[in-house]
């Protein structure tokens, strides 16, 4: 029989480990750290990785105890932030790139999805977006300022076939003529409600470059504390991916704060984002759920610059930082 020698010292300094280790666990466990995380809207299935993420515990499993604040039409995501009444919001893109070249210290970390949401609400004898030149179009003001440039650029529409869009789809339903801005779990569900014939496109299959449904924190959090982060980011792409599985629990805490928000509608938007293939798509499919690339950041540069939104010396490297995402891989 073979034989094994272990010192007192040895001994020692096992007991020494396992005690520091254990107190690091009890504490973790006793006090799970603090985040505050703020939405872009009301709560949605948009959401749903995070709201998965609290109500499984995949937070809470990761040593976080995270607490979940809807956003609104008044409220500023980035002021909250920079303000330090948020440690991470939910993000976009064009927003952070503006805000860099405004100077206000802000990095996205992660992308819940690879494709932004928004599209294009047809009726049904549309075969492309190509086909909408020299038709109505209703564009809200905020898509003045993001993709309707990109629309014009890409397919030669005008700025004449544009008019107002007020959030309300009876122009579109009453005019066999007129397309409109849309999402893809809201006015197209609001369509199917009232029987009427209609198609979506999602701008991104066209080539729209920018992320969908961001997770943005100061550059200060990010260096001073880079593991809470992905710890973070990590229990949300595990969200996400548990969420598209089976979202009943994620469900829950949705309707909770948003009692508006429908089983029904849930569903919908739920299968839409699935059939899109925003979660697994792109980079994804090979780096992981949340994967963010220098290369697509590029493109969105770009685009702002050619369409002068931002100005050419903007930092735009600053508006993003690979460190919390790159070793993740959450696949989806």
């Amino acid at each position: 029989m073979p034989k094994f020698s272990f010192s007192r010292r040895h001994l020692l300094a096992s007991l020494a480990l396992g005690a520091t280790l254990f107190t690091h666990g009890l504490s973790h466990a006793q006090a799970p750290e603090k985040i505050t995380f703020l939405t872009s809207w009301y709560a949605q299935a948009e959401h749903g990785g995070f709201y998965q993420a609290l109500a499984t515990g995949l937070y809470q499993k990761a040593g976080l105890d995270v607490t979940l604040k809807m956003g609104g039409p008044q409220i500023n995501g980035l002021q909250l932030l920079t303000a330090g009444q948020a440690d991470l919001i939910m993000g976009y893109d064009f927003q952070v790139m503006s805000a860099v070249e405004k100077g206000l210290p802000v990095t996205t970390v992660a992308a819940s999805f690879q494709t932004d949401l928004q599209g294009m609400l047809t009726h049904d004898d549309v075969k492309s977006l190509a086909d909408l030149k020299g038709k109505t179009i209703l564009v809200a003001t905020s898509g003045r300022s993001s993709w309707w440039p990109w629309l014009k650029a890409k397919y030669g529409y005008i700025d004449e076939q544009s008019k107002p869009y007020t959030f309300n789809l009876q122009p579109f339903f009453a005019d066999k003529n007129t397309a409109q801005q849309a999402y893809p779990s809201s006015e197209p569900f609001q369509a199917q409600k009232a029987n009427e014939p209609a198609k979506f496109f999602l701008f991104a299959h066209e080539g729209y470059p920018p992320y969908g449904t961001t997770i943005v924190t100061t550059q200060d959090m990010m260096k001073s504390k880079p593991d809470t982060v992905k710890r973070f980011v990590r229990a949300t792409m595990e969200g996400w991916v548990s969420y598209f599985k089976n979202p009943a629990a994620g469900n829950a805490l949705i309707k909770k704060d948003n009692p508006n928000m429908s089983d029904e509608q849930l569903s919908f938007a739920l299968q839409q984002l699935k059939d899109l293939k925003v979660l697994s798509s792109g980079d994804a499919a090979k780096s992981g759920v949340g994967t963010i690339t220098e290369a697509r950041w590029k493109k969105t540069y770009e685009y702002l610059v050619t369409e002068k939104l931002i100005k050419p010396e903007t930092p735009w490297r600053n508006a993003f930082n690979l460190d919390a995402i790159k070793d993740v891989h959450v696949m989806p």
